[in-house]
């Protein structure tokens, strides 16, 4: 459980899928304790009505394709309220380390001896499938799963991928078509169930 009695540190927080309700308990405490919430345009707008009305509240974007906040500033945007003392809460949707670039905000913070905390959240690559009613294994079709994002699909070993069971795709919408056609390239049949949720 976090300890709410700190000052002067920083809660790397996972929002979850996105409804209120599936912010877990740690995090709602934490987020009715904030000074200061940095959060992604991706987090849901229902998600701010759990944080005191004096919390000062910065819209960093990080929303694909859309203006956003360097990763710099927003390092230096946690860094310096930390140093003031302040309790923050860096909110990003899903789960901190699960393509969040939580990595560049610890290191900022641990260069700068800040206080900090990472709160898991339960990441939309779960929870879409299973609120979809989607299985990721199954002990005859499926014994694992891998998650990967299709951002920059050019930087993957699609032959590879195309012979793993369950894949989980990310930030691929934009780029279905080469998905698809990639995959099959690399072996997978074309009548493979596929879900978009």
């Amino acid at each position: 459980m976090p300890n709410l009695d700190r000052t002067g540190i920083v809660y790397l927080l996972g929002a979850g899928p996105g409804k209120l309700d599936y912010l877990t308990v740690a995090a709602q405490q934490i987020l009715h304790q904030a000074q200061v919430l940095v959060y992604d345009a991706l987090v849901d707008g229902q998600l701010t009505q759990v944080i005191p009305l004096d919390c000062a509240q910065i819209d960093v974007g990080k929303r694909g394709g859309q203006p956003s906040t360097p990763q710099a500033t927003i390092n230096q945007i946690l860094v310096e309220y930390c140093q003031q003392g302040k309790r923050v809460v860096r909110l990003k949707s899903g789960d901190p380390f699960i393509f969040g670039r939580c990595v560049a905000e610890i290191e900022a913070l641990q260069q700068a001896n800040c206080a900090f905390e990472v709160v898991p959240g339960l990441s939309s690559a779960l929870a879409a499938p299973l609120l979809a009613h989607i299985p990721l294994t199954d002990p005859v079709l499926s014994r694992s799963f891998t998650v990967l994002t299709a951002h920059e699909p050019g930087a993957l070993n699609w032959a590879a991928l195309a012979q793993l069971d369950t894949l989980v795709i990310l930030m691929g919408t934009r780029h279905l078509a080469t998905i698809l056609e990639r995959l099959q390239q690399g072996g997978r049949s074309p009548r493979t169930p596929i879900a978009m949720v």
